[in-house]
């Protein structure tokens, strides 16, 4: 039972994907996100683009979502490449639906975010 349980922590750590940001993109968590975001990150959310640091894109994220109150969140795409990986899907809102590009690069033994891209769609 214990070996079982190790294997499974193990297993859930070492994913490139983690799904507690497939989670927190679902119900607009930032709490959600926190834990997955690096020390700084590259937002872009439509026009707007920067490096910010940890908290700032947290709470400009944040912000995006009390604005746009999320309804559901749809992966579309996920990919892996080196020491990187990626998610594309579909943030469905009250305002209509947005493209979110959100990439990973491993930072020791877990992938953090270092980009996410929020564009509005016409569907």
């Amino acid at each position: 039972m214990l070996a079982c349980f190790a294997f499974c922590a193990a297993v859930l750590l070492a994913q490139d994907v983690p799904v507690g940001v497939i989670v927190a993109l679902k119900k607009g968590s930032r709490e959600g996100l926190t834990r997955y975001v690096g020390e700084t990150m590259d937002l872009t959310i439509g026009s707007e683009s920067g490096s910010k640091d940890r908290e700032t894109a947290l709470n400009e994220i944040a912000a995006f979502w009390e604005t746009n109150k999320v309804v559901g969140f749809d992966v579309k795409h996920e990919g892996k490449r080196d020491e990187s990986s990626f998610i594309v899907g579909t943030l469905k809102t009250v305002n209509g639906n947005f493209r979110v590009n959100c990439f990973f690069r491993r930072v020791g033994n877990r992938y953090v975010i270092h980009q996410i891209r929020i564009d509005k769609t016409n569907d």
